[in-house]
Order: structure tokens, then sequence, then C-alpha cells
């Protein structure tokens, strides 16, 4: 199983004043954080899509990009890029470039968006949110495995013999995953097409999508795919801190960031009581002691027979010092754990 490290740039906001940290401030840090990552032996790090005030990635390409540069072993991908309101062509050149730089290290994560604000930034209609998607990755896919592409679509000009450069390294293609929330409907698209699934596991229990990872598995071989080259992955919220204070502290940060997404889509307002549930061993969040966070993700290997498991550790932007410790302890001790407890 592939253990990695999952951002979205959350921006660090003052409590008191509500002033913003620097965006570029928060760059530098995560391309430590990247580095630091790579150093400790972790196989993945993604970065998600967004355009919002409280984020400060809207392009994970060139965050990316940026990361392979600084990093040797790591996979990079997105996680995720919005293709719904993205152009495919510019989509594959732009990590088959990362592909290039990186010496095959780029990956590809493709999802609808659960946050809309690119639909209308780059004039797109919501009405069309499904059919976009669809069509969108079924171009991507051509070009991924045709330099040559003809196309045609209902919501984008056609292709007539076009070429599409850089290719990526491994004969032009990039492994492509498509990262979902739990609609059925996107599952069964994974699995009819035989693509790598990667589920975000962010609340409730995650026994609760297990039936999920079983309707990908059944229509996955019942499309006949290879159940040798099934790729299965979870993303979900996690921290890391042998200082039990701490953990509890990152309450503040954790509810702060709920509370700003939840504001605009009617959630109540997010308790200590829902993060310590979080916390549980049954809970959705991968916040505790090396130990504590190893056996969960052992758990979860059981649960869905996973190969992938995505620790997101900037949720509401902990301190830098904080998560360089939080990747360091998933590198070093929680890691080694995990690949040991798997090879017996």
């Amino acid at each position: 199983m592939e253990l990695g490290i999952g951002m979205f740039g959350d921006l660090a906001i003052d409590k008191n004043t509500g002033k913003i940290q620097d965006t570029g401030e928060k760059l530098r840090e995560i391309l430590e954080e990247v580095k630091l990552a790579d150093e400790v032996g972790l196989d993945v790090f993604g970065m998600g899509e967004h355009h919002r005030p409280d984020y400060a990635v809207s392009s994970p390409e060139i965050l990316l990009a940026a990361a392979a540069s600084v990093t040797k072993n790591i996979k990079l991908m997105s996680t995720v890029t919005v293709l719904s309101s993205s152009e495919p062509v510019n989509v594959y050149q732009n990590f088959s470039t990362i592909d290039q730089i990186s010496g095959g290290r780029a990956e590809i994560g493709v999802g609808r968006g659960s946050f809309i604000e690119s639909f209308p930034l780059f004039g797109y209609n919501l009405k069309d949110y499904d059919a976009l998607f669809e069509e969108k990755l079924d171009l991507l896919l051509k070009i991924n495995t045709q330099e040559n592409v003809s196309w045609k679509g209902t919501l984008r000009p056609p292709m007539v013999n076009q070429t599409v450069y850089p290719r990526a390294v491994n004969n032009g293609q990039l492994p492509i995953w498509i990262a979902v929330g739990g609609t059925p409907e996107s599952i069964l698209r994974a699995a009819k097409l035989g693509l790598p699934l990667i589920l975000a596991i962010i609340g409730g229990m995650p026994a609760q999508f297990k039936p999920h990872m079983d309707f990908y598995k059944e229509q996955y071989l019942k499309h006949g795919h290879d159940p040798a080259k099934m790729q299965l992955g979870i993303h979900s919220h996690t921290f890391v801190s042998d200082n039990e204070a701490i953990c509890d502290g990152y309450f503040e940060n954790y509810a702060a960031q709920m509370d700003r997404i939840g504001s605009s889509r009617g959630w109540a307002p997010y308790t200590k009581h829902q993060f310590n549930g979080g916390r549980s061993k049954d809970g959705a969040l991968f916040i505790g002691d090396p130990s504590a966070v190893t056996d969960k993700i052992l758990h979860m290997h059981e649960l869905f027979g996973i190969t992938r498991f995505i620790a997101h550790m900037d949720v509401g932007a902990p301190d830098h010092k904080l998560m360089m410790k939080s990747i360091e302890l998933f590198g070093t001790k929680v890691a080694p754990e995990v690949r040991k407890a798997l090879q017996k």
C-alpha cells in the first residue's frame, strides 16, 4: 500500500483580526513540506484545486512542477483537478510536462468538484455539471492513449487529427485516478473504465463506505478488467503528533475551516463532540499519535483492501512547524509500521 500526503493549501486566518496569510509564504511552506515528505520516504504527494480566498492553490500543476524540482522519488498528483471546468488538452500537457521534469512521477486525479467556484469563473454552466465531466474525461483518456487525436463531443469543439505534446514518459500515458465523494454514478464510471478510484472519506464512519468500495470492485470485474491492476485509495483528514495537547488543540484550526466551508452550505457549526467522535476508533479523522494513526490505516486496509492512503494534513492551516513534525512522524513512525504489518 502506498502512503502519501495531501493538501489543499489552506491559508492561515488570524481569528482576532481576520487577516489572511500571505499566499507566497504559504506556497514556500508547502514546498518545504513536500520536500520533507520525499526525504522521509513517502510515496505520494497530492495537491487540490480551489478558487477561494482561504486556499493558496488554484493551479495544482504549477505547484507540482515546483515540487518536482525539489524532490527525487515521490509521486506528484492532483487531488483533484476539476476536469469539468478545465481544458483536457491543457490538463494533459501540464501534467506531461511535470512528468518530464520529474522523470515520470506525475499523476492526475480528476473529479467533478465539490467546490463549484470554477464553473462561473471559467464561464461554464452548472446545468452541464455531469455532462461536462463525462465528455471531458472521454477526451482526456483519448489524449492519454493517442498521440494524434480525432474526437467529437457536444460541449467542446471537435478535434481532427490533432497532435498533443509533450508526451508523458511512460509511452505517453499518465496514471489517471477518478476522485469521488461517494456518488454511485461516479464510482460506476470509474469501474466501467477500469480507472483507479480514490474515495474521500472525511466524515461519519469509514465502515459506512464499504458498500461503495464493494460496488466498485464488483463492477470493475464485471466489465472485464484485470483484478491484478485494480487500485483503490482513500483520502482522509489526518494530523500526527506525539503530544496529545497538540492533537486536542488542533480542533480550533479544524473547526474554523469546517465552519468557513459550512457557512455557504448550510452546515451546523462544527463541534468538539464531532471532532472527538471522528478521532475515535470508528471515526473518519486520522488525528492522533503515530500508533493510533497506524492502527486506523491498517484497519482501512483490512476493511477496503486499499492500495493507497492519502493523509490530507493541512485542514485549517496548522502551524508550519507542526505540519513539518506531522509529516516527519507520518514518514518515520507511521509508514514503517504500516509497511511492516502488511509484509507479515
